[in-house]
């Protein structure tokens, strides 16, 4: 048995799951039932064949709706990793750290074209940090004081994961003095990133190595699983960008949040409407179990 679950926005209307059981039926898929998660936001559908043709189907079909498609059994994961930048929190560290530098347009398009997949992570990374040489090491802290905002949803997602007793990981190609703070503010168990070089009271312009990469996510991914006895199909992954693909790919439920095209094709669910809590209907938990 597989489930779609609704997500909306805002409000689901009775007359929107209506439409994607009709948009089921044309597709040759007989809808089984509909139940609530949360009334007037997020709805189960049944169904019991193809969920490659019901994604079809159903992405897009409803403004402000999104759709996560997956098996009924083990819907509740009980290993969480996640990225760090335009993930959990709402920013790219390093756009904003190279903006006291007064270089954020010229390192945020690399950004922008590395989290697309369009060159190399690892090379960029070196690039955009060597930019960075000579900036004063308070810079960092000034930054996450004044810019670092945590994504909504982010809190609600990790903390009623970690009450029922999933493990919650951080893993980012940004910058341990960024995740460690917001790893903790989040509540996650841990996390995983790449470290600046300091000298002097100023950034040396390199970067700790080995460099928290793709490879590295989601070697992260299967090692906490392997360590915790977590089949892959029990874990949940979340991520916007390239570097992201792999680790998103080797989860059972991989999903691309507000992501780049390249990895809204790649993953296996996409949250392009809502906010981080949707993963949260989607492992069909209630607002009334959330943890506060």
């Amino acid at each position: 048995m597989f489930i779609a679950t609704l997500i909306a926005a805002r409000r689901l209307p009775s007359g929107d799951i209506s439409a994607a059981e009709d948009a089921l039926r044309a597709a040759g898929i007989e809808p089984m039932g509909r139940s609530w998660v949360e009334a007037d936001e997020a709805c189960d559908l049944l169904f019991s064949a193809d969920p490659a043709t019901a994604r079809r189907a159903l992405e897009g079909l409803l403004a402000g709706v999104d759709v996560i498609l997956q098996g009924e059994a083990g819907r509740r994961k009980k290993l969480l990793v996640a990225d760090m930048d335009s993930t959990m929190i709402t920013i790219e560290c390093i756009d904003e750290l190279a903006d006291y530098a007064g270089l954020k347009a010229e390192v945020a398009e690399v950004t922008e074209r590395a989290m697309r997949g369009e060159i190399d992570f690892e090379g960029a990374l070196r690039g955009r940090v060597a930019l960075l040489k000579g900036l004063e090491e308070s810079a960092i802290d000034r930054c996450r004081e004044e810019r670092v905002r945590i994504t909504p949803g982010a809190e609600p997602l990790v903390r009623t994961m970690r009450k029922a007793g999933a493990y919650c990981l951080l893993v980012s190609g940004g910058f341990s003095r960024f995740a460690e703070p917001v790893a903790a503010a989040i509540g996650f168990d841990r996390s995983i990133s790449n470290s600046l070089e300091v000298e002097g009271g100023c950034l040396t312009g390199t970067v700790g190595l080995p460099i928290v990469g793709a490879e590295t996510k989601k070697r992260a991914l299967i090692d906490s699983a392997a360590e915790r006895g977590i089949d892959l199909d029990d874990a949940l992954a979340v991520g916007d960008g390239a570097n992201d693909i792999p680790m998103i790919q080797s989860a059972g439920l991989g999903v691309a949040y507000h992501a780049k095209p390249k990895v809204a094709e790649a993953a296996g669910a996409r949250i392009e409407r809502c906010d981080l809590t949707a993963l949260l209907f989607a492992q069909g938990y209630a607002r009334s179990e959330w943890a506060e």
